[in-house]
């Protein structure tokens, strides 16, 4: 199925338009934020927090772009058709996400691999799908999922690999305080999942050896 037909609901709605009022949707977050100061005990007219509801409700709207993302402009026909059948990573992707359950960051690196079947994508386009995806609130065992199933869907490539690496201020803030404690999730498609040496080559690639 290519990503220009693609079922939204597959991938957590895709949003391809912004807000009737995105002003209005700011004005609800200042608003909110406010009343959580309030509700803390802080004063909301003291220098340092008069601006601080607006600068947070920016905050928001750069960290869950990824919503109002279209995947058809994403991809913009950046899909050529290429001879070449060898693997193609793409490693050390940088990331900031959202965890949905407290809303705290999680920061980290994705690898992305992929053995092509006529058709390539352009270089540009793997770090933004990753950028798609991480800029929601999110786990991120659905993330790497996500970015995989999407780069399948797009390219129908004979396999795709994701392995993304985490480390989530949730667990290192609060909870177990555990700041060095980082996750590591996989989603292996295709050839990946079905040939243990075609995983292993990726593995290698990307700088984790396998036994």
């Amino acid at each position: 199925m290519s990503p220009l037909n693609v079922d939204p609901s597959g991938f957590d709605v895709f949003r391809t338009e912004l807000d009737d009022d995105p002003q209005a949707s700011s004005g609800d977050i200042a608003r909110a934020v406010r009343t959580i100061l309030e509700t803390i005990g802080e004063d909301v007219y003291r220098p340092g927090l008069q601006r601080t509801p607006e600068r947070v409700a920016r905050m928001y709207e750069e960290l869950t772009a990824g919503y109002h993302v279209d995947p058809v402009k994403l991809v913009n026909d950046a899909i050529f058709d290429v001879h070449y059948d060898q693997m193609v990573v793409v490693r050390d992707i940088d990331f900031h996400s959202l965890c949905e359950h407290h809303m705290l960051p999680f920061v980290g690196r994705a690898h992305v691999g992929y053995l092509p079947r006529g058709k390539v994508i352009g270089l540009s386009k793997i770090p933004r799908i990753v950028e798609m995806f991480a800029r929601r609130l999110q786990l991120q065992e659905r993330m790497t999922q996500q970015i995989a199933e999407f780069l399948e869907q797009t390219l129908n490539p004979y396999g795709v690999a994701v392995v993304v690496e985490g480390s989530h201020m949730c667990n290192g803030m609060r909870g177990v305080k555990k700041p060095n404690a980082r996750m590591v999730t996989s989603a292996m498609l295709g050839a990946f999942r079905k040939d243990q040496s075609t995983r292993a080559e990726f593995l290698q690639f990307i700088g984790r050896e396998t036994t």
